[in-house]
């Protein structure tokens, strides 16, 4: 027995071994309490989405089953055989060619990252690089108070005031147009790539900076020869984000674009987007039609859509953070 001692902390030692006892006490079964709360949060998203996507994958596989791949890309006149590509499925001839959603989309998301990523990228590097504290702390806040209006409020505003604006300047077909959605759109996306690119170019240590300054760059040679390059990963995520965010929105599109389902990439013309079809349309479609089953194949392919978007954001920045281990 002399090699078996009882220590004060409810410890037996028998040589190295050392036994503890587990001692429950209020602060630890609080803290699992907590912890089982928060794993069952992050499980209960997981579910959710999952849950959603298993319900417009089902309601999808209808509308495939009910209308028919070909008939989502074309329509077939079947007294002419002439086909076209339209979305009008309360005609006579029900019309379900996704193209010209499909088109309306990409275009309106597009060109609407395009400008908010000009904008966006030169204010995050004015945030991150000139600004002062001051200047800073008021201004982006201010920016991203953007993405707190209601898009309702921000597609009255398009509507009533930059309509009549592009008009006066452009004197476009269509009062109502891509480009008068692009620049809604833009608005709500400058604050992401904007917020983005300064978190990549803070990230950067001031030693690139001092060296690249005692090489003899000046400020501006430093800015977008040495910190956007190594930049260059968190900023296209930053854009890419934007983008699933400007191709997702809603209200904006439904109330600028003017809903016609034209297959065009003319940024004059007016052009209807899948988030419009799926807002105009699901409310008044009788449960269990086609129509029904074909505004759930528009809502799949947009979930999948800005998945992969987002899938391919997330790599795209664990990739830039792999590399610039500074």
């Amino acid at each position: 027995m002399s090699n078996l001692k009882l220590t004060t902390k409810n410890e037996v030692e028998m040589g190295k071994v050392v036994i503890k006892r587990k001692r429950f006490t209020l602060k630890s079964v609080s803290e699992k309490v907590i912890e089982l709360i928060f794993a069952s949060s992050g499980y209960l998203i997981l579910i959710t989405i999952l849950s959603v996507f298993l319900f417009l994958l089902w309601e999808g596989w209808n509308a495939l089953d009910s209308t028919g791949l070909k008939e989502f890309l074309f329509f077939e006149d079947k007294v002419t055989g002439v086909k076209s590509s339209q979305w009008n499925p309360t005609s006579n001839e029900e019309k379900y060619s996704l193209l010209p959603l499909i088109a309306g989309s990409f275009l309106t998301s597009l060109l609407a990252t395009l400008l908010a990523s000009l904008a966006g990228i030169l204010t995050g590097i004015y945030l991150s690089e000139i600004a002062g504290t001051k200047t800073r702390e008021i201004l982006k806040p201010a920016i991203e108070m953007f993405s707190a209006i209601p898009t309702v409020a921000l597609g009255f505003i398009m509507l009533v005031l930059v309509a009549t604006f592009i008009t006066d300047i452009f004197n476009p077909e269509n009062r109502l147009n891509a480009l008068l959605a692009s620049v809604g759109l833009s608005i709500i996306v400058i604050p992401i790539v904007a917020t983005l690119t300064e978190d990549a170019l803070r990230s950067i240590p001031e030693e690139i900076r001092l060296t690249s300054l005692s090489l003899g760059a000046s400020r501006w040679q430093t800015v977008f020869y040495t910190l956007i390059p190594a930049a260059s990963g968190g900023i296209s995520a930053g854009i890419l984000l934007g983008f699933s965010r400007a191709i997702g929105e809603t209200m904006i599109v439904l109330m600028t674009t003017g809903n016609a389902s034209n297959l065009t990439f003319n940024i004059f013309s007016s052009v209807r987007t899948m988030t419009a079809t799926i807002g105009a349309e699901l409310g008044e479609v009788a449960f269990g039609t086609p129509h029904y089953y074909a505004l759930f194949l528009i809502g799949l392919i947009l979930f999948v859509l800005t998945f992969l978007i987002n899938f391919t954001a997330d790599i795209i920045n664990r990739i830039y953070r792999g590399r610039n281990k500074f």
